[in-house]
C-alpha cells in the first residue's frame, strides 16, 4: 500500500531546512476533492536573497570538486529517489491527480537523470586546436555560476530533476523554485542530495510567490542562468527580466503537439498508442498529442476506434489501481477545458466522446471532437487538458502545412509505414522534437526542447550539460 502524505513542507536554504515562522503559507491540496492537504511554506525576500548568497559562496568549492565526486554524489542521489520511490510516488499522486502507475515512472524516470548525468560529465572534453610547434590552443567548459531553476507541476519531480542533474554535474550551485502545487514530491529531492552528502549550499529549493521570487533572484549578481519550463507568455516575461542582468536563459515553453496519420500506418496499432498517450497524465503534458490529422481514406475509421478506446479510459483516484486518468491539477483546468471544447462545438465540432467536466473534485471526461474548424480557439490554443481534437487531410503538403501552422513548434508526432515519407517528415515538421511511429521523446540521453514560440535550448542529453555551462579558449604562445 502507498504511504500517506508527508504533511511537514519546509524551505531549503543554505544547508538548512526552513518551516513556517512569520512566513506566508500555501494551501496544498487533493485534486480528488479539493480538500487541503497541507500547508507549504512561502520564502520572503529575506529568504531569497540569503539562498543567492548562499549559491555564491557554495559555487566556487562545487565548481572545483573533481567529477568523479560529483558523480558519486549524483549517483547516490538516484538510489535514494529509486529506494523512496513508492513513497514519493504516493505523494505525487495525492498532490497532482496522476495515476500512482505514472507517479512510480516518474521517479524513475527522475533517478535515471542523475545516473546518466554522473557519468556524462566524465565525457565532457574539450579540445586542442592546430598550431605550430611550441603553441597551444584548447577550447574548455566551465560552469557558467550559480543557476536558478523554474518547474510547472505536470511533471514536478523529473522537470526539475532534468535542470538539476545537468546543473548539478556542470559543477553550478543551484536554486530550484518547483510549484506551490506539488511541494512535497519536490522537497523529496532535496532530501536526497542533502543524504547524499551535496555541501552546503550547492543546491536550494524556495516556494513562494512567482513574481517576488523570479524577480528577486533574476535581479540578484549571484544568479548567472535561469532554465525555465512553464507557458509561453511567462517565458517571454522572464526573458525581459534576464536582459537587464545578461542572465542566460533556457525556455521550454509551450506547445500544440501536432499528429499526421496517414493512411499506410497499422491503424489499429496506431490506435492502441495515441489514446493512452493523449489521455497520459490526463493531457496535461508539453508534448501531449493534441491536432490529429488523419488522412481522408482512414478518417471515420480512426474517428472511430479512438472514440471506442477513449469510452474505456477509466477515469478517478490514480492511488486506485485500475485508474487510468486522474483529475485535473487544479480548480481552473475544467472551466477552462470546458469553455475550449464549448467554443469548438458552437463553430461546428463534433463531440464523439466526452465533453464535460467531472461530478466531483477537478476531473474532466476523456474527450474527443472532430472535424474542428481552424478558428475554434482549441485548435490555436494549447488545451493541455484531455481532449484530442480532429480533422482529416488529403495531401502530403496538408499535413504538413497544418503541422506548421501555428507559432508553437514543441513535439510533433506522425505515423506511416512508407520509408520515404519518414525521412520526409522528420525534415519538413516545424518542431524541436519528432516522433515518427513512437512517442519515446523524452530520455535522459536525449536533448529535449523546442523552436519558435515553444522556446528555445535544450534540457536533457550532451545538449542539456552544455546548457549550464560556458565555453573558454585557452591560448599560448
Amino acid at each position: 500500500m502507498p504511504m500517506g502524505y508527508e504533511t511537514d513542507l519546509k524551505l531549503f536554504i543554505d544547508g538548512s531546512w526552513r518551516t513556517g515562522e512569520n512566513r506566508d503559507h500555501f494551501a496544498v491540496v487533493n485534486p480528488v476533492d479539493g480538500n487541503r492537504i497541507a500547508d507549504l511554506p512561502l520564502a520572503t525576500e529575506a529568504d531569497l536573497n540569503e539562498a543567492a548568497e548562499a549559491a555564491r559562496r557554495a559555487f566556487p568549492i562545487w565548481r572545483d570538486t573533481a567529477v568523479e565526486e560529483r558523480g558519486t554524489i549524483l549517483r547516490t542521489t538516484a538510489q535514494i529517489l529509486r529506494k523512496r520511490a513508492d513513497q514519493i510516488a504516493a505523494i505525487m499522486t495525492q498532490e497532482q491527480g496522476k495515476p500512482l502507475a505514472e507517479s512510480r515512472a516518474e521517479v524513475a524516470g527522475s533517478a535515471s537523470m542523475f545516473d546518466w548525468y554522473a557519468e556524462e560529465i566524465k565525457r565532457d572534453y574539450g579540445r586542442v586546436l592546430v598550431r605550430p610547434t611550441g603553441q597551444r590552443s584548447i577550447v574548455t567548459h566551465q560552469p557558467v555560476g550559480p543557476v536558478a531553476t523554474f518547474t510547472p507541476w505536470n511533471f514536478p519531480l523529473y522537470l526539475l530533476a532534468k535542470k538539476v542533474a545537468a546543473a548539478l554535474a556542470a559543477g553550478c550551485s543551484v536554486i530550484s523554485k518547483p510549484p506551490e502545487e506539488t511541494p512535497g514530491s519536490t522537497q523529496a529531492l532535496a532530501e536526497a542530495l542533502d543524504h547524499a552528502g551535496l555541501p552546503r549550499g550547492v543546491f536550494q529549493m524556495v516556494f513562494g510567490n512567482p513574481d517576488l521570487v523570479s524577480r528577486t533572484l533574476i535581479a540578484h549578481p549571484a544568479i548567472r542562468k535561469i532554465s525555465f519550463t512553464g507557458s509561453t507568455p511567462v517565458g517571454k516575461h522572464l526573458m525581459k527580466l534576464c536582459a537587464d542582468s545578461m542572465t542566460r536563459v533556457t525556455l521550454e515553453l509551450g506547445g500544440h503537439a501536432p499528429v499526421l496519420i496517414f493512411d499506410d500506418c497499422d491503424l489499429d496499432k496506431t490506435l492502441d498508442m495515441v489514446v493512452p498517450q493523449k489521455f497520459r497524465n490526463a493531457g496535461q503534458v508539453c508534448v501531449s498529442p493534441t491536432r490529429f490529422y488523419v488522412q481522408e481514406g482512414i478518417y471515420d475509421a480512426f474517428l472511430k476506434g479512438f472514440a471506442e478506446r477513449t469510452a474505456q479510459v477509466k477515469v478517478g483516484d490514480g492511488l486506485l489501481t485500475d485508474t487510468k486518468m486522474g483529475p485535473l491539477a487544479n480548480k481552473r483546468r475544467p472551466e477552462a477545458i470546458g469553455a475550449l471544447v464549448d467554443d469548438a462545438k458552437a463553430k461546428g465540432a463534433k463531440l464523439l466522446a466526452g465533453g464535460e467536466p467531472g461530478d466531483s473534485g477537478f476531473f474532466f471526461r476523456p474527450t474527443l471532437l472532430a472535424d474542428v474548424p481552424l478558428d475554434a480557439n482549441i485548435m490555436n490554443e494549447e488545451p493541455f487538458g484531455p481532449v484530442a481534437v480532429s480533422r482529416s487531410f488529403t495531401s502530403f503538403d496538408e499535413a504538413i502545412e497544418q503541422a506548421n501552422r501555428l507559432p508553437y513548434g514543441l513535439a510533433a508526432f506522425a505515423f506511416t509505414e512508407n520509408g520515404r515519407r519518414a525521412n520526409l517528415l522528420g525534415d519538413a515538421i516545424e518542431a524541436g522534437m519528432v516522433g515518427i511511429n513512437t512517442f519515446a521523446i523524452s530520455t535522459a540521453d536525449t536533448p529535449f526542447g523546442g523552436v519558435k514560440d515553444s522556446g528555445f535550448g535544450s534540457e536533457g542529453g550532451k545538449e542539456g550539460l552544455e546548457s549550464y555551462q560556458v565555453v573558454k579558449a585557452i591560448h599560448q604562445a
